[in-house]
């Protein structure tokens, strides 16, 4: 396999590789290889960028029933209802 010598790669840039391999238990050189190929992937069009056929339908389901909901609903989430004088909470 060849050596690949990045130069002049920006700080930012190199840190977040460095958090993928961290998080990932990889060398800075697999992460630097995994990530390359991938991005090579979404580049070139040949890497799946979109869900299979189950998946959008689970997704459209989804998205469905939360249009279902009635307006004013998930504002009201984590609020306590007002009581009323002759109600306890």
């Amino acid at each position: 396999m060849t050596d690949i010598v990045l130069k002049d790669i920006d700080e930012l840039l190199l840190e977040r590789i460095r958090r993928v391999a961290d998080r990932r238990g990889w060398t800075l050189s697999h992460a630097l290889q995994h990530l390359l190929e991938q991005g090579l992937y979404a580049v070139e069009g040949e890497g799946k960028l979109g869900f299979d056929t189950s998946e959008a339908d689970v997704l459209q389901s989804a998205i469905a029933a939360l249009e279902g909901v009635p307006d004013g609903v998930f504002s009201l989430i984590g609020q306590v209802p007002s009581a009323k004088p002759d109600q306890p909470l």
